[in-house]
């Protein structure tokens, strides 16, 4: 695609991206209202005026910013789901892949979990409506999959599939969180099954 574009084009593109990263650095690291577009400016080494030719204000820039990342996201967690293996492996790689995904993009996991978990940022950016329907088309493929297992039986059919599947990447977000505030003590665990066991297995000693 960028071959077909022109340098101008090009060039506007790159630049567009350069305050959408340095947005990223700035918001993670002091959260949307104590960031201003004069701050992002400075920082992208860009006049305040011409950051304005990219974004309308500071809430476009950052439904652009989420937009851009929950792409991302939602690109790689889907892939990871229909990827290769049976039910129980395709589970095991959407844990596995949120993981990869979330540790190594650390500047973007608090904007990602507050907008997917409702507790956005900025409820004025406007971005309620279109990730969460690109959230819950999500949740509605990760919820087919245990459906297809309890088809072929590999599950129990101890609950509505979109119920394991709410179920399923709450559990994922919370030890995401607990990795985000504590780290060392509290690593994302490497192996899935150390997060799927608590719906595999149970509390009940049957």
């Amino acid at each position: 695609m960028e071959e077909k574009l022109s340098r101008k084009e090009r060039e506007f593109l790159r630049h567009r991206q350069e305050i959408l990263e340095t947005a990223l650095e700035l918001f993670s690291e002091k959260g949307f209202h104590n960031v201003s577009m004069q701050e992002i400016a400075q920082k992208a080494e860009f006049a305040v005026g011409t950051m304005y030719k990219f974004f309308e204000n500071k809430e476009n820039l950052y439904k652009a910013l989420v937009l851009d990342q929950s792409n991302k996201f939602y690109r790689a967690l889907t892939e990871a789901i229909e990827g290769p293996g049976d039910e129980i492996e395709k589970i095991r790689n959407y844990i596995r892949t949120k993981g990869e995904l979330f540790t190594v993009n650390i500047q973007m996991i608090r904007l990602y979990l507050a907008e997917t978990c409702g507790a956005s940022f900025n409820i004025k950016a406007g971005l309620d409506p279109e990730i969460r329907e690109r959230y819950d088309h999500f949740l509605e493929i990760l919820a087919s999959v245990f459906d297809r297992g309890m088809e072929k039986k590999l599950f129990k059919k101890i609950a509505d599939p979109y119920h394991l599947a709410l179920a399923l990447d709450s559990l994922a977000n919370a030890f995401l969180f607990l990795w985000l505030e504590s780290p060392d003590r509290c690593p994302y665990p490497q192996d899935p099954d150390v997060i799927l066991n608590i719906l595999f297995k149970g509390l009940l000693d049957p």
